[in-house]
């Protein structure tokens, strides 16, 4: 064997040892990785965070090609992972459907989806211009089944426009649209109409705060800018909701908008002529061309109906809690908002938890952890396994279970997050058809 031969061996024996190695090195990567995602998904499990509750990402495995650029696209922690070369869903109840994920895929394996297999989600009936059955009603945002910000304002601005594009004869003393809801979707629309030249009145349940206070992060996060009618471009990258809320009213001043706060609108009536009445909360009518319902899924907080929570002293929503101090303080409820209203009261006031179950679930771990730590250094009282049964001008009554009598808790201040309920009576005497839907893909948006 001559020497040149020899050396040829050698050099191929070196190069394949080393093609070699860094397939080991890349197996055994795959190995651990798969491995660390494995032991995530048994823990986001354990803690019931594995099933989806609202919008969520769905990864077709057969197209998958383990890329992991929806992993590195989400900017929410741990609700995506790789295991065995493919992409899987771990903490699939804190996904909030930011959408970057599918964006992101290079080969188009994850969808959008609501819903599951087995469990279904009510959504209204509406066709592609957002129009339900009902025609002139029209629903945009979440309540339609997206939730994201930017799409919210993208459909409201679309609805207005599909309106205009209808072109219902104006009636005298008639608005051209009524808003309900003054969230991403409904301040869009009413920026739209304005630019259209529509005449429109915009009605919150709330107040802006607490819509803005409802959205279901501390930061508010998009990955794209997005478009307001009239104002121009918007990008909000880690923006606080204080600052989000500071937008609103600046938009809201700056094109003289009109928005009845603490104006909630209990039906919506079609009339012979096609247009539509609107009942408030205050007794007052309204009567519209077209109505746009941008509530949100949870239309209005859920309340204990127990005696006295009629009581000023009761709120389902915290606003503004650096404000209040030296207060002894009630939180109902063991879910994020909960367990973050406490956290940021605990401080300057005596706060007591009441939680219905022995035990937290569905909690980011981030708040799982501070809560716990809060109780052992007693800065906070948890009380398991107890119900709120009455609120007195200043005492609460909780019933604790294996306990014959109840307990009475000197208190100034009651929060109550016990979740929201979704307005199906309310869109369903005004007509609108609702469907359970299961795993439900939404309109995509590329």
């Amino acid at each position: 064997m001559s020497e040149v031969v020899l050396e040829e061996i050698i050099i191929y024996g070196i190069v394949a040892l080393f093609c070699l190695t860094i397939v080991i090195f890349y197996l055994r990567k795959i190995k651990t990785t798969s491995e660390t995602t494995r032991k995530k998904v048994e823990t986001a499990k354990e803690e019931g965070l594995h099933e989806p509750v609202s919008l969520h990402p769905f990864i077709n495995l057969n197209t998958c090609i383990g890329s992991a650029a929806c992993v590195a696209a989400c900017p929410e922690q741990d609700i995506l992972g790789i295991v065995d070369g493919k992409a899987t869903v771990i903490n699939a109840s804190n996904c909030v459907g930011h959408g970057a994920c599918f964006h992101a895929c290079p080969v188009e394996a994850i969808s959008l989806r609501i819903g599951t297999e087995k469990r279904g989600v009510d959504l209204p009936h509406i066709n592609e211009n957002f129009e339900t059955n009902v025609k002139g009603i029209y629903i945009a945002g979440e309540l339609g089944g997206m939730g994201l910000i930017k799409n919210s304002v993208e459909q409201g601005q679309q609805a207005v426009q599909y309106m205009v594009k209808a072109k219902k004869p104006k009636k005298e003393g008639i608005i051209d649209v009524a808003i309900v809801g003054a969230g991403p979707a409904g301040i869009s629309a009413t920026l739209e109409a304005k630019k259209q030249g529509l005449k429109s009145l915009t009605f919150e349940q709330e107040s802006l705060g607490g819509t803005v206070f409802t959205f279901p992060r501390s930061k508010v996060v998009m990955t794209n800018p997005m478009e307001l009618p009239l104002h121009g471009k918007v990008k909000l990258y880690d923006t606080s909701k204080k600052e989000l809320l500071s937008l609103w009213k600046k938009v809201i001043n700056e094109h003289d908008l009109e928005i009845r706060e603490q104006t909630k609108i209990e039906q919506v009536i079609p009339q012979e002529n096609k247009t539509f009445k609107l009942i408030t909360n205050k007794g007052e009518e309204h009567f519209a061309n077209n109505v746009l319902l941008s509530i949100g899924r949870r239309g209005s907080p859920r309340k204990l109906d127990v005696p006295g929570e009629e009581s000023k002293k009761v709120a389902y929503r915290l606003l503004e809690p650096e404000r209040i101090a030296n207060e002894k303080i009630l939180v109902v409820g063991g879910g994020d908002s909960a367990i973050e209203a406490v956290l940021l009261l605990k401080d300057e006031n005596e706060v007591i938890l009441s939680y219905r179950k022995d035990k937290f679930s569905r909690l980011k771990p981030k708040n799982k952890e501070k809560i716990k730590q809060a109780a052992e250094n007693e800065e906070i009282k948890i009380i398991y396994s107890s119900n709120c049964v009455a609120i007195n001008e200043d005492s609460v009554l909780l019933k604790v279970e294996g306990e014959e009598d109840t307990r009475q808790l000197k208190n100034d201040r009651v929060y109550i997050f016990a979740g929201g309920e979704m307005p199906t009576n309310f869109l369903q005497k005004a007509g609108i058809e609702i469907t359970k839907r299961f795993g439900y893909i939404l309109k995509k948006h590329k």
